[in-house]
């Protein structure tokens, strides 16, 4: 990585410091309810649908998955850390953002959290719970775990997609496999405060 894309320490980055005291659930709830078609829904149901994605997450036991790491550059311009392709399957990684988020780590004292070499060990194992949560045996019971109905034919549920929730799934997945002490989207939002607008205004996986 080339040149410094964030404030080193010391400087004000315009963090909150109290950030970490913030409930993994509550950030859940607040991806929610800033993911488009999820206007004006109801707080109380958002927080169900968050509980529910995060303990299925935390569940998940993925398969073997073939897929390939490949290693890239350009991620902070980008506004990625890691992304799945499913055609081929591959996982993409961005080193510029690997290496800022665990700078971003030290900067706010979280390495109790967040391990040396947790960034890239959470972001692989993200994107492989995207990877599971891609087949349709398991999207249709992460559905029916997340108990959004669609349509009702008698006895029987039509279960809807609930966007945003895959998100959810896959960074719970990824604390739980990794051991960290908070979900990596806390993580995920400390590195989207700390960029500039000139480096990206949007932080997706």
């Amino acid at each position: 990585m080339s040149g410094d894309h964030g404030p080193g320490p010391g400087r004000d980055h315009g963090l909150d410091r109290d950030v970490g005291r913030d409930h993994d659930l509550d950030l859940a709830v607040r991806l929610l309810a800033g993911t488009p078609t999820h206007e004006g829904r109801d707080p109380q149901l958002l927080r169900r649908w968050a509980e529910a994605g995060e303990e299925f997450g935390r569940q998940m036991s993925p398969g073997p998955v073939p897929v390939r790491v490949v290693e890239r550059d350009g991620g902070l311009a980008a506004g990625l850390l890691a992304r799945y392709r499913s055609r081929p399957p591959v996982v993409e990684v961005y080193v510029d953002t690997v290496d800022r988020a665990e700078r971003l780590v030290a900067e706010l004292g979280w390495r109790h959290w967040f391990p040396a070499g947790s960034v890239l060990a959470a972001a692989l194992a993200h994107e492989r719970a995207h990877a599971w949560l891609h087949h349709a045996h398991v999207r249709a019971e992460f559905k029916r775990a997340l108990g959004h109905t669609a349509l009702r034919l008698g006895p029987r549920r039509l279960y809807a997609h609930v966007a945003g929730a895959d998100e959810l799934a896959a960074h719970a997945y990824a604390r739980a496999a990794c051991g960290l002490g908070r979900s990596p989207l806390l993580l995920t939002e400390a590195l989207a405060a700390a960029c500039s607008e000139s480096e990206t205004d949007r932080w997706v996986s």
